[in-house]
């Protein structure tokens, strides 16, 4: 059953997310995906509505979240700098992250 103020604590890519249906998120890119894919994440370790709270042991066996993959795309640069005082030492490096931008499309829980 889908309700409209519904939210839940999910595990994905390494980190954990609390979000609402119609919320937008930034995580580390999903392989092999492309833009409009739908995905169910099954990792969900709390389910909060009207009724109350459920908490999983570890995870809630009957709760999905139904995402959309709006695009996939890399971040903004993040710089590394490391410096030693007196030594002549410095080192300027920076990375961009691989990320995939999601739409939470509805947190269900089915009893």
């Amino acid at each position: 059953m889908m309700e409209a103020d519904a939210k839940a604590v999910v595990k994905t890519q390494g980190q954990q997310f609390c979000v609402r249906t119609g919320d937008v998120l930034k995580v580390m890119r999903y392989p092999n995906t492309e833009a409009g894919s739908e995905l169910e994440l099954e990792d969900v370790l709390m389910y909060e509505d009207a009724a109350g709270v459920r908490f999983g042991q570890p995870v809630l066996e009957n709760a999905r979240v139904r995402i959309r993959i709006l695009e996939n795309k890399r971040d903004k640069k993040v710089t590394i700098l490391k410096h030693r005082r007196r030594g002549g030492f410095k080192r300027k490096q920076g990375f961009r992250q691989a990320i995939s931008v999601i739409k939470v499309e509805a947190v269900e829980f089915k009893n």
